[in-house]
């Protein structure tokens, strides 16, 4: 008898657990206040500068809220995988261009390199090799990782009564995190994702300002980080606005120079040393 007493009992306080374990609908419409990702932002500017985007895309997606079928996170990873391999395939045949004496700070067609050979046709395979990079790759390459931003971000947000200051790690990460989007948009011209991006984000923040909700510390960061990309890239544009060898490089509505031309045209300024020999002391 008291052996079937304890069993209902057990049974009773069992199933109120359950019941006390489980959200209430309620619940869900509020996530929980998270704490600083220190961890995730670590590594992922640690990884973006060494690594590049390819094992970050998956981290941010395991800590997004809102849970991704699992074919959209396959294609994420061909697309990246794809970018990789076009960029990778590419820069082995800059590189060898560059040993050459291609100059990336001028068109393709104006390359003396190019004009030597004597062969139309292979202006247009290096057009071709250049678009894959350039449009086709880095579309593959970043498209999956602002994506995992946005899908991380829409997480990152606290009732307001349970904000909190960022923390210092947040700032010190957020300069890091900040140049290497600047990265993105001027070497990978990747301007329009980059402003779609930033733009759904501040859309979300008003949105979840409706309901009482506040970025929290890792939401402060991305807002800090993109805002602060921002400027970089005005000031990147104006201190380079009136050359005329990057305006020819760099035609269309955008301009925008990549590092890796501005570097180009540097160097072809740089006058060689000039090797004259000292007297030797004796």
């Amino acid at each position: 008898m008291q052996l079937n007493i304890r069993r209902k009992q057990n049974s009773a306080l069992h199933a109120a657990g359950l019941n006390c374990s489980s959200p209430s609908p309620q619940a869900n419409l509020l996530p929980p206040d998270a704490q600083f990702h220190l961890d995730l932002w670590l590594g992922f500017t640690v990884q973006n500068y060494f690594l590049d985007v390819g094992h970050t895309i998956l981290m941010l997606l395991r800590r997004s809220p809102r849970s991704m079928p699992s074919l959209a996170v396959h294609l994420g990873v061909i697309a990246v995988v794809m970018g990789t391999s076009l960029h990778l395939v590419v820069d082995s045949v800059v590189h060898r261009l560059l040993s050459s004496g291609y100059q990336l700070h001028l068109a393709i067609n104006e390359n003396p390199l190019l004009k030597m050979t004597k062969l139309p046709s292979l202006v247009g395979i290096i057009e071709m090799l250049f678009f894959f990079d350039q449009t086709v790759g880095h579309l593959l390459w970043c498209v999956p990782l602002f994506l995992a931003l946005f899908l991380y971000f829409g997480g990152c947000f606290c009732h307001k009564k349970k904000r909190r200051n960022i923390s210092a790690a947040a700032w010190m990460l957020s300069v890091p995190s900040a140049v290497y989007f600047w990265f993105l948009i001027t070497e990978r011209q990747t301007f329009i994702l980059f402003t779609f991006t930033f733009f759904a984000m501040a859309a979300t923040v008003m949105h979840q300002r409706r309901r009482g909700m506040v970025p929290n510390s890792n939401g402060l960061l991305m807002l800090s980080s993109f805002s602060t990309a921002f400027i970089m890239v005005g000031i990147w544009i104006i201190c380079l606005w009136n050359n005329e060898v990057l305006r020819r490089r760099h035609p269309g509505l955008i301009y925008l120079p990549q590092p890796s031309v501005v570097y180009s045209l540097h160097q072809q300024d740089v006058p060689p040393q000039s090797h004259t020999s000292q007297p030797v002391p004796g």
